[in-house]
């Protein structure tokens, strides 16, 4: 039967792939990547040539329609991101959704996410959580921040590391400075850091250290 399978890929160490995923990728007919370039190097190194087609958040809309066609015709195809789970805070949610519309089967493989880890490493209650992914940008960011000042379950926030101490200085504005963070930096790579302490106290170990590489916060819920 044709299906859309969702396969994830690893967040840093190569060798967090299952089995599974692999011969997924191995089988399809075709592989959709977010990054032609970024995903070439992961088959290449698992030796998997199957075709692939770029599909991200910029032409997602165009391709749809065509994606789906390939689907109904009886292609095989996986959808896979730059890193990690699709469709979260990744391409996805869309082509997903036509599918289900249009009856064609979807699986969605278990499989490498930042911020399970980011989570569990923190400290931070886990029993009950909200992910929120990347904060807005400009328009509606004050409005949310006022919001999540209010939640009470642990929070988890992805954010590129340029932007990292401003979001900080916002957590300590609106959350206040001694709501506890934890700060997940480079998950399963070489240089893998988690910094966990008050909201002051993580902003002023990264204003005198700017970050690097991919990164998640996780925040204590209010008391």
């Amino acid at each position: 039967m044709t299906k859309l399978y969702l396969v994830p890929t690893p967040i840093g160490n190569l060798k967090d792939i299952t089995f599974r995923a692999i011969e997924i990728l191995k089988e399809a007919d075709l592989i959709l990547a977010e990054d032609t370039r970024t995903s070439g190097k992961l088959l290449k190194y698992f030796e998997i040539n199957t075709p692939m087609q770029s599909h991200h958040m910029h032409n997602e809309h165009k391709t749809l329609g065509g994606i789906v066609e390939k689907l109904k015709s009886g292609t095989t195809i996986a959808l896979i991101s730059d890193a990690g789970t699709p469709a979260i805070s990744d391409p996805g949610f869309l082509l997903v959704r036509a599918c289900i519309e249009a009856n064609i089967d979807v699986e969605c493989l278990p499989g490498a996410t930042a911020f399970v880890p980011a989570l569990v490493n923190s400290g931070l209650p886990n029993d009950k959580f909200v992910f929120e992914g990347f904060l807005p940008v400009k328009k509606g960011r004050q409005t949310r921040l006022k919001l999540l000042a209010e939640e009470i379950r642990t929070m988890i926030f992805y954010e590129s590391p340029h932007k990292l101490v401003k979001t900080l200085g916002h957590f300590c504005e609106y959350f206040g400075e001694d709501r506890l963070v934890s700060v997940s930096r480079e998950l399963t790579k070489l240089y893998e850091e988690t910094i966990r302490g008050t909201a002051k106290e993580v902003l002023e170990y990264y204003s005198n250290k700017p970050p690097k590489g991919e990164i998640v916060i996780v925040v204590e819920g209010k008391k």
